[in-house]
């Protein structure tokens, strides 16, 4: 019997199972293999997360980075690319490379650099699935990574200036948006029927900049005008995460219409009462309204008297 085997990661939102590229990447394979994991989302309840995140752990073994992760799960007979020849093998290495040269820099930026982003959306976010004091921490610390690995790779002449790096790395990522959808197609997956490895790295880098709603959006707009791009990511969390368009799951959803039928049945009930109670007033017993004594002013004492008999 295999041994169990925890995924620990950072947990979704916006109708994802995770905003984090590379936890998704794992996620989405392991989906696409069939291999047994019990997923840890990171929230403010689970201990600080330590080392790079995500973190496989079987029995005594710990893997972090997707890639050693997805060799593991092929050595434990998960492969989802047993059918692919040779050549599509090759070319899932060279499209990875594409992606994390081309981008992972503009995904990067998107999510921790770009300021406005950073502050209203990632930052409040990751903060919030971190414990206190590591959350005042934690996340300018994942800023700070991001921008040193953009600079790392990028900052070299002739772009000197950080607005030159920012300009190139947003081409070169719309130039893979258009690369990516020219070669998927009007196809589901990379390379047919099933989805595969090019496929979980793909959606990992693609659902977040489709999904998550930032202030500043210039690459998920591109990203929006590639239909075929948008659907694929859409396919995947309704056939694999059990996610609907707008992000609920069909049980979720279940959940909410049987809500809104109580909800329904009870506002009939009611108003069924009211119509009985409306029909029993109108056929009770009624009396004639009571007609007031006129009273007539007499001369002198006859007026006195008159209200002297009235009064109580």
């Amino acid at each position: 019997m295999a041994a169990p085997m925890e995924l620990s990661c950072w947990g979704g939102d916006w109708g994802l199972p995770s905003l984090h590229p590379e936890s998704l990447i794992v996620m989405a394979y392991a989906k696409f293999s069939g291999a047994p994991l019990t997923v840890n989302t990171i929230n403010n309840t689970w201990r600080a997360p330590q080392g790079d995140v995500p973190l496989l752990t079987s029995e005594d073994i710990v893997i972090s980075q997707p890639a050693k992760i997805l060799n593991f799960l092929r050595k434990q007979k998960y492969n989802a690319d047993y059918e692919l020849s040779a050549k599509e093998g090759a070319d899932t290495l060279a499209y990875i490379a594409l992606l994390e040269e081309k981008l992972l820099p503009a995904l990067l930026h998107t999510f921790w650099v770009e300021a406005e982003n950073y502050c209203s959306v990632t930052k409040p976010w990751f903060a919030s699935r971190i414990a206190f004091p590591l959350s005042l921490y934690l996340p300018g610390k994942m800023s700070r990574e991001a921008l040193n690995r953009i600079l790392l790779t990028r900052g070299k002449p002739p772009l000197y200036s950080l607005t030159e790096v920012e300009a190139q790395i947003y081409r070169d990522a719309k130039e893979c948006l258009n690369l990516l959808s020219k070669r998927l197609g009007t196809s589901q997956f990379f390379f047919g029927d099933m989805p595969t490895t090019l496929d979980a790295f793909v959606f990992g880098f693609l659902a977040p900049i489709y999904k998550v709603c930032f202030p500043r959006v210039q690459l998920q707009e591109h990203l929006k005008q590639l239909p075929n791009l948008c659907r694929f990511c859409d396919d995947i969390l309704t056939c694999y995460f059990r996610l609907s368009v707008s992000g609920h799951s069909p049980s979720e959803q279940d959940t909410a219409d049987a809500n809104l039928q109580k909800l329904t049945q009870l506002v009939n009930k009611e108003s069924n009462l009211i119509e009985k109670m409306d029909d029993n007033l109108r056929k009770s017993p009624q009396h004639p309204p009571r007609k007031l004594t006129t009273l007539k002013l007499a001369a002198g004492g006859e007026e006195s008297s008159t209200l002297n008999r009235l009064s109580p």
